[in-house]
């Protein structure tokens, strides 16, 4: 068994591989930037690829290919060309990685928006000492409503850490009915089981949730099913006081509905980290708005983000040998 990784990996992160992987099989590594560089790494195939990407002639030298294992949670980039007729071969992501580092960086646009640092940093930068009117706008978390559009592993991190913050949740799913959590998680992270919210809500009452919440976080995944999900119609049901943190993909969003109801203060405000067009576009009204926090698609970087990534993939390639269904296996239909 060939197992070609194109992540870069460090001797501790092989070896944990390597011990997951059991005696016989072959790893390697070949650190890739380019998709010339990924073409050459991987020479007559492999059974398992570990890695970003799977570029058409690597599936297409890898008849044996049987399993690729993403260090994304994204799947819209690969599910096309070759490895999408490749029908058979499994694709999993790296769902769950994500849940911490994400859900601490909702929230903690969500503090930010609260106890207005987004207007202290920017007087800063002025050299201004502006007390403003915060005894006015300011806010506390505790006992406010928070509204979770996708709960998945990040939604559910985030969930809990509102939850210890006196927040009342409110979660939306594809399917509400179906409330446990089976794909891969780091310990004591999360809601595995779902019985964090008060209310759950279906795709179809977006607007309800909306209407209903006091911060919001999109979580959504970009498939066919969630492009413009949350709409004009959706946008207009927010309540003036309500914040928007957006960590999924900047499609699900009508970003112009957005930008008009941010300029028009019909909502309080936006952490954005993802947008439909990026690089966000130089022009953009976006860049200039006080009541925007803007992040460059980074909310999930961290240091020990290829750890992680090892980890989860260490635990599916047991399960693999084993025979045992793998975590985070793509729905082709669905997308994710």
């Amino acid at each position: 068994m060939k197992i070609l990784s194109t992540v870069g990996l460090k001797p501790a992160q092989i070896a944990m591989i390597a011990e997951a992987a059991g005696a016989g099989a072959e790893l390697v590594d070949r650190p890739t930037r380019t998709r010339e560089e990924l073409i050459e790494a991987a020479g007559d195939g492999c059974d398992i690829l570990f890695g970003l990407r799977a570029p058409d002639e690597l599936v297409r030298r890898s008849p044996q290919l049987k399993w690729v294992q993403l260090t994304s949670a994204g799947a819209e980039h690969i599910l096309k060309g070759m490895i999408a007729e490749r029908t058979e071969v499994a694709v999993t992501t790296a769902s769950g990685i994500h849940a911490t580092p994400i859900a601490e960086y909702t929230i903690g646009s969500m503090l930010a928006f609260a106890h207005c640092l987004h207007v202290t940093m920017r007087s800063q930068l002025r050299h201004e000492w502006s007390r403003g009117s915060f005894m006015e706008t300011a806010d506390s978390l505790r006992g406010r409503t928070l509204g979770v559009i996708g709960y998945g592993s990040i939604g559910r991190e985030t969930a809990r850490i509102g939850a210890a913050l006196g927040m009342t949740v409110l979660a939306l799913k594809r399917n509400p009915a179906d409330r446990m959590d089976n794909g891969w998680n780091p310990p004591e992270v999360g809601d595995p089981d779902g019985h964090l919210p008060a209310r759950w809500f279906g795709p179809g009452e977006c607007a309800a949730l909306l209407g209903e919440s006091d911060y919001v976080t999109v979580t959504l995944p970009m498939t066919p099913h969630t492009r413009g999900f949350v709409g004009a119609k959706e946008i207009a049901a927010m309540r003036p006081h309500a914040y928007l943190v957006n960590i999924g993909r900047g499609s699900v969003i009508d970003q112009n509905a957005l930008i008009a109801a941010l300029r028009d203060k019909r909502i309080a405000g936006a952490g954005l980290d993802v947008f439909e067009r990026e690089p966000l576009e130089a022009e953009s009204p976006l860049w200039d708005m006080d009541n925007v926090i803007l992040t460059p698609h980074m909310s999930g970087a961290r240091r020990d983000y290829n750890t992680d990534a090892c980890k989860l993939f260490a635990d599916n390639l047991r399960r693999f040998r084993a025979g045992q269904p793998l975590f985070n296996v793509i729905d082709r239909a669905l997308g994710y």
